[in-house]
C-alpha cells in the first residue's frame, strides 16, 4: 500500500458513483503518461515541437467528460485531454504528430492544429482568437436545427486580449448561443505573467460587460470541473445562451519545451506542484478505498501498453512521399460544377437587381442557406440589396450582425463545419481588413490542412467612381487572388452576376465576390427570369479582333468597351475576366498568340495587382509570339481620394486609350 498523502485539494464527491470517479482518474491519467512519453521523444528527436499540458488536465477531460460526444469541442495546444477522452485512436494522433499519412493534416499541419468531424473536434490555428468566432457558428447552427447541442470552445488567457474574443462573446450575447467559453487562465502567455496581460482580478468579470454569466472554478479539481459544467451544459441545452468560465489553473512546462520556465517564481512553481490534479485526485480516491494500488497499477499498465503499441505502428508507417498533385489537388474541395441553363425569358436588370434576385433565387433553393451582415435584415442593406428578404426568409436566416467582421466570417466558418451554407456582407470590401486573418488563414487553408470546406460566399461591394474616398473606394482582389484556398469572382454585367453568385454559392469553398459599386445602378442587360448558373473560370469574349488582346474585369471592362466604340478602326480580342481565381489562362494565351500584342487593365494600382503576374504569366508563355512588349495599365500609386477630379486622375480610365494606341504603335 503506497503513502497515502492528504490532498491539497477539497473534493465533494457529490453524487458521482465510484465508477464515474474512477473513470474521471483514468482519463487525467492517460493524457499525462502519453505527455511524460511524448517529453522523452523529444528529446531524443523523435518528435519536433510539444505544448504541455501538464498540470491541466482536469479541464480537458472535466469539459469533454460533461459533453456529449455529438457536441463540438474546440481545443487548444494544452488540450490532449480533450482528444483522450474522445478515445480517438493513440495511433493516429502519434502519426499526426510525427507527420504521416494516418494522421489528420496529412503532413500539412503539426501537433492539434487539426479537425475531426468523425469525433466532433476542431482544432485551433496558431493565431488562436479565430476557434472563438467559429464555436459561435457551430453554436448557431446547433440553434437553426434546434438539436439541443452545446459547443465549448478554449482560450487561454492570453487570448482573451485579442479582438476575436470580445467579437465572439457579442455576437453569441446578442444572439442567445449554446456556447461555453472556456478561460484556461493558467498565469503565463509564453512568458508574460497575467498581471501584464490584463487589468482586472478575475477574466470571468469580462462576462458582465457582455451579459453573459460567468463562472470561476478551479481548474484542478476535476469533480468540481466535471459536475459544474455537466450542469450548465444541461440548463443550457434547456434555454440556450453563452455562459463564460474562468479555470484558474497554472502552466507547469514552457509554452512549448524549447523555452523552458525560468522566468517562473520557484515558489510560485511549487505552490502549483503541490495542487497537481491527478497526484491529489489519486490521494482523495485512495483515502476513500475507491482506488487501489492493484487498481492504479492495472491502468498504468494499460495505458502504457495502448502508447508503446500506437508507437510501434506509427513508427512503422512509411514516411509520406511529396506528390504536387495531391498537394495542389487538396486545396480546394472538388465541386461538380452542375450547369443550369436559364429560361427564354428575361427582363431588363440592373447589375445591383441581378444580384438581388440572384441571391433570392438561391435563398429558396437552398434552404437552410444564411446570410449575414450589418443593417441587411429589415433595412436591407446600404445598397438594399437584401430588401425584402426578411418578409420571406425570416430573421433566422437574414441575420444583422454588430459591427465585427471578424467574428461574422468566422461565424461562416463555424455553420460550413455544421453543413450550413452561408453568404456573408462585407459592407463594403474596404471593411474585409477587420476580418481579414480568418478569410486568408481559416477560411482558405482549412480544407488543404484537414479537409474541412469553408462553404462561405463573402460579398464584396468595391471600387471607385462613387466619391466614397480612401475608406469605402478599394478594389481589393489582389489581397485574395494571391491567397491559396480562396476564389475570386468579379462580374461586370448583370448575366454574369446572377450565374455566378449562384455557382459561388453552389461552391463548397470560399468565394470572395466582388461587386462593383459605380456598376450597380449604371449597367442594365436583359437577365433570365429563373435560376441559372455559369462556370468559374471561363472568361467571356466581348468583341474579338487581330490587332490587340485586351484583357480586364469589372469597370474596366466598360472603360475599355468605350473606348473600342470610340475608336471603330482597332481591332481588338476583347475579354472580360469575369473570375480571377480560377483563371481562364486558356483563353488569354491562345488569344495573345493569336494577336501578337496583350493591354491589361486593372482599376487597382499598378504594383502587386493581378495585371502583373497575368503580364508575367504571357511573357513566360507566348514571348516568341509578341510583337510588342505586354502593357499593364492601372491607377496611380496613392489611395483613393474623394473629390471628383482628383478621382479621375487616379483611375486608369483616362490613360487606357493613349496606352492602348501607344501599344499598336510600338
Amino acid at each position: 500500500m503506497p503513502t497515502i498523502t492528504k490532498s491539497n485539494i477539497a473534493y465533494d464527491k457529490r453524487n458521482l458513483s465510484d465508477k464515474a470517479l474512477l473513470k474521471l482518474y483514468y482519463n487525467m491519467l492517460k493524457p499525462r503518461l502519453i505527455e511524460e512519453k511524448m517529453l522523452i521523444l523529444l528529446r531524443q528527436g523523435k518528435i519536433s515541437k510539444w505544448f504541455s499540458g501538464i498540470g491541466q488536465e482536469a479541464i480537458s477531460v472535466g469539459v469533454t467528460m460533461a459533453l456529449k460526444p455529438n457536441e463540438y469541442i474546440l481545443p487548444m495546444h494544452r488540450n490532449l485531454g480533450v482528444f483522450t477522452t474522445r478515445e480517438i485512436p493513440l495511433h493516429r494522433l502519434f502519426c499526426q504528430w510525427q507527420g504521416k499519412a494516418s494522421g489528420f493534416t496529412k503532413g500539412r499541419d503539426r501537433s492539434f492544429h487539426f479537425g475531426t468531424q468523425e469525433y466532433n473536434i476542431v482544432g485551433m490555428i496558431s493565431h488562436l482568437g479565430p476557434q472563438l468566432g467559429v464555436a459561435d457558428g457551430i453554436a448557431l447552427a446547433n440553434l437553426l436545427k434546434n438539436n439541443g447541442n452545446v459547443t465549448a470552445v478554449f482560450s487561454g488567457e492570453g487570448g482573451t486580449s485579442e479582438g476575436d474574443f470580445h467579437e465572439a462573446l457579442n455576437v453569441a450575447s446578442v444572439w442567445q448561443l449554446p456556447v461555453i467559453f472556456c478561460i484556461e487562465n493558467n498565469g503565463y502567455g509564453l512568458s508574460t505573467p497575467t498581471s501584464e496581460q490584463y487589468n482586472c482580478k478575475h477574466l470571468a468579470d469580462r462576462g458582465k460587460g457582455y451579459g453573459i454569466e460567468s463562472f470561476i472554478l478551479d481548474g484542478n479539481n476535476i469533480i468540481e470541473t466535471y459536475t459544474k459544467v455537466q450542469k450548465l451544459a444541461e440548463s443550457i441545452r434547456k434555454r440556450p445562451r453563452p455562459i463564460l468560465i474562468e479555470f484558474k489553473t497554472f502552466r507547469r512546462r514552457g509554452h512549448e519545451e524549447a523555452s523552458g520556465t525560468k522566468y517562473v517564481p520557484q515558489e510560485l512553481m511549487d505552490e502549483w506542484e503541490a495542487k497537481d490534479p491527478i497526484e491529489n485526485f489519486r490521494s482523495f480516491l485512495f483515502s476513500k478505498k475507491i482506488l487501489s494500488q492493484s487498481i492504479d497499477e492495472s491502468y498504468i499498465a494499460k495505458i502504457k501498453s495502448e502508447i508503446d503499441s500506437a508507437l510501434t505502428s506509427a513508427y512503422a508507417e512509411p514516411k509520406i512521399i511529396p506528390s504536387e498533385t495531391a498537394e495542389l489537388n487538396d486545396v480546394y474541395k472538388s465541386f461538380d460544377y452542375k450547369e443550369v441553363r436559364p429560361n427564354n425569358e428575361t427582363k431588363e436588370l440592373r447589375l445591383i437587381d441581378a444580384i438581388s434576385e440572384g441571391l433570392k433565387q438561391s435563398m429558396q433553393k437552398h434552404q437552410d442557406l444564411v446570410i449575414m451582415g450589418q443593417d441587411i435584415a429589415e433595412y436591407g442593406g446600404v445598397f438594399k440589396i437584401t430588401e425584402g428578404f426578411v418578409e420571406e426568409f425570416g430573421k433566422d436566416r437574414v441575420r444583422n450582425t454588430p459591427i465585427c467582421e471578424s467574428a461574422i466570417v468566422e461565424t461562416a466558418m463555424g455553420l460550413s463545419i455544421s453543413g450550413i451554407k452561408s453568404v456573408v456582407e462585407m459592407q463594403f470590401a474596404d471593411f474585409v481588413t477587420s476580418g481579414f486573418n480568418p478569410v486568408v488563414n481559416y477560411l482558405a487553408k482549412s480544407h488543404y490542412r484537414w479537409q474541412q470546406e469553408a462553404d462561405v460566399v463573402v460579398r464584396m461591394p468595391c471600387g471607385a467612381g462613387v466619391a466614397a474616398g480612401p475608406f469605402h473606394s478599394q478594389t481589393n482582389e489582389a489581397w485574395f487572388t494571391k491567397t491559396p484556398g480562396l476564389k475570386v469572382v468579379y462580374p461586370a454585367f448583370p448575366y454574369d452576376a446572377k450565374g455566378l453568385l449562384a455557382t459561388a454559392i453552389n461552391d463548397p469553398n470560399p468565394v470572395l465576390f466582388f461587386e462593383h459599386k459605380a456598376l450597380y445602378r449604371s449597367i442594365k442587360q436583359e437577365v433570365p427570369t429563373d435560376y441559372f448558373t455559369i462556370p468559374f473560370g471561363k472568361a467571356a469574349f466581348l468583341k474579338e479582333g487581330e490587332a490587340v488582346t485586351i484583357i480586364t474585369y469589372g469597370a474596366g471592362v466598360h472603360w475599355a468597351l468605350e473606348t473600342l466604340e470610340n475608336n471603330p478602326d482597332i481591332s481588338a480580342d476583347l475579354i472580360d475576366l469575369r473570375t480571377l481565381q480560377p483563371l481562364d489562362k486558356e483563353a488569354i494565351i491562345n488569344s495573345v498568340k493569336k494577336t501578337g500584342r496583350a493591354i491589361i487593365l486593372q482599376e487597382d494600382s499598378l504594383f502587386g495587382g493581378i495585371a502583373s503576374d497575368l503580364s508575367a504569366m504571357l511573357m513566360e508563355t507566348c514571348f516568341q509570339y509578341l510583337d510588342a512588349p505586354v502593357k499593364r495599365v492601372a491607377s496611380m500609386e496613392t489611395p483613393i481620394p474623394f473629390i471628383g477630379q482628383l478621382e479621375d486622375q487616379y483611375l486608369a480610365k483616362g490613360k487606357f486609350e493613349a496606352c492602348l494606341k501607344a501599344l499598336l504603335n510600338y
